[in-house]
């Protein structure tokens, strides 16, 4: 783990000095904001799937230092949602709060989009084991199910942005679909096995 944590940190983050770098460069293309906003929204995503398949793959793998690389997956997903709801708060309105506004009540896909990096808020935030100890771990543990509303939400708003072509939305919604359903699957035989003597 010494070795795969850093691994792992410069792998997400590559991504974002890649984006840095190709807008000082003019690289992003005739519509820069909105390769900005697609391209952190996509990593915003895959690194939500990431996060909600560190648990499944350390129960297959039986591998358990897997689940220190969660919190920081979890925080790169908020980061790039971060990102990606600056930009378009800042770079593509400009702060018009009225057309904002707008936009949460006529156009679906930005409410789905609201309430996913919404979500995300609080998980960022008692992410951190001073939170782990205040909030006690069954109710950190309750809290941090908020993920999976967010992974949804998440999905959802991108199903609905694309429209005609749901090739990728169809992915995400699949894998995020597959390691939720391994997760009840997981839960349900937990719950069936007997209690030990």
């Amino acid at each position: 783990m010494r070795y795969v944590k850093p691994l792992v940190f410069a792998a997400m983050l590559a991504p974002l000095v890649w984006l840095v770098a190709r807008a000082f460069t003019g690289g992003l293309g005739a519509n820069p904001i909105d390769r900005i906003t697609d391209e952190t929204g996509t990593m915003a995503l895959r690194s939500i799937v990431l996060t909600l398949a560190v648990t499944p793959f350390r129960r297959v793998t039986g591998w358990n230092e897997v689940i220190r690389l969660r919190r920081m997956l979890g925080l790169f997903a908020f980061t790039y949602a971060s990102l990606h709801f600056l930009t378009y708060i800042v770079l593509d309105q400009f702060f018009d709060w009225t057309a904002i506004s707008g936009d949460l009540t006529k156009r679906p896909f930005i409410m789905a989009g609201f309430t996913a990096f919404v979500v995300m808020v609080p998980l960022a935030v008692t992410s951190t084991a001073g939170w782990i100890r205040r909030l006690g771990g069954r109710a950190w543990q309750r809290l941090h199910r908020l993920t999976y509303v967010a992974a949804i939400a998440a999905v959802v708003h991108y199903w609905w942005l694309v429209k005609a072509d749901i090739t990728f939305p169809r992915r995400y919604a699949i894998a995020i679909g597959a390691l939720l359903a391994f997760r009840a699957w997981h839960a349900i035989r937990r719950r069936q096995s007997p209690a030990p003597l």
